[in-house]
């Protein structure tokens, strides 16, 4: 057969096969996550805080049985499932408090961290409480935080993660934008809201960066949040909870199970 010939009859087989051992590859690369056992860790956006059903032993750290993931180990079967994230923590936190359950058997870990680190509870109490410029600058000092201090604190992290967990998958989970900007809303005005977005951008490319800098996956999730954010009419986030005032700004179940999860998903 001659060569342009065998070429085209070739072509197609070995470009289904390579398809194929692609998708395989990418099939068994979630089965070794899975079989190797799963550790979550993180702040409040991994725990769950703002999504109900806490687990009662799990304290102040509020980890519930409707975070991303719980959900995903409920759906998964891994051959353990160590979740270790907790309200309020930051990068310290982590370092100190989270890391044991990881071993050179760990498949799969997950992380959201950064935004306490950053002062993501002032940033948004002063926003709510006092004027745009009060708002503004207090962003400000947060992104300046961000650019000078946080990245060294995060290489701390994910340095000690692939210590522990040299064989594991890691998914670095960014936040969310908060606001649907260009919409009627009552609460915060539209330049702070497109403040609060912008500075949500800047803290996730920040983690990005870090993340893949240390061969890490970054799941970005303000992609499946789009069209669920605050005055979108159909939020996925509480906004100020004056009932339950530590619910504010977090995810509620569906903002785990349609934000997050399927995030997790892709990358695992």
């Amino acid at each position: 057969m001659r060569r342009s010939r065998l070429v085209r009859f070739l072509g197609p087989l070995l470009l289904a096969v390579t398809t194929a051992l692609t998708g395989a590859t990418a099939a068994h690369a979630s089965q070794l996550a899975a079989n190797g056992g799963y550790v979550a860790l993180g702040d409040s956006y991994s725990s769950g805080v703002g999504a109900g059903s806490y687990i009662s032993s799990s304290g102040d750290c509020k980890r519930s049985t409707k975070a991303y993931p719980y959900l995903w180990a409920a759906a998964n079967s891994p051959s353990s499932f160590d979740f270790t994230a907790c309200s309020g923590a930051r990068t310290g936190d982590v370092l100190s408090g989270q890391l044991g359950p990881l071993s050179t058997a760990t498949g799969l870990v997950s992380i959201s961290v950064g935004g306490n680190d950053a002062g993501f509870a002032d940033v948004m109490t002063t926003c709510v409480l006092q004027s745009d410029s009060s708002c503004l600058s207090r962003i400000a000092t947060a992104r300046a935080y961000v650019d000078s201090t946080l990245p060294g604190r995060l290489d701390s992290v994910y340095s000690a993660i692939s210590d522990r967990a040299p064989n594991a998958d890691v998914v670095v989970l960014g936040y969310p934008r908060f606001y649907r900007l260009g919409t009627f809303c009552i609460g915060l005005s539209e330049t702070k809201r497109k403040a609060i977005n912008d500075a949500a951008d800047h803290l996730d490319n920040a983690i990005a960066q870090r993340a893949r800098a240390h061969g890490f996956t970054f799941g970005d999730v303000r992609t499946t949040f789009t069209g669920h954010e605050i005055c979108s009419g159909n939020s996925w986030l509480h906004s100020v909870d004056w009932f339950n005032i530590g619910n504010s700004y977090h995810p509620k179940a569906a903002g785990q199970s349609g934000g997050y999860l399927p995030v997790l998903d892709a990358a695992a």
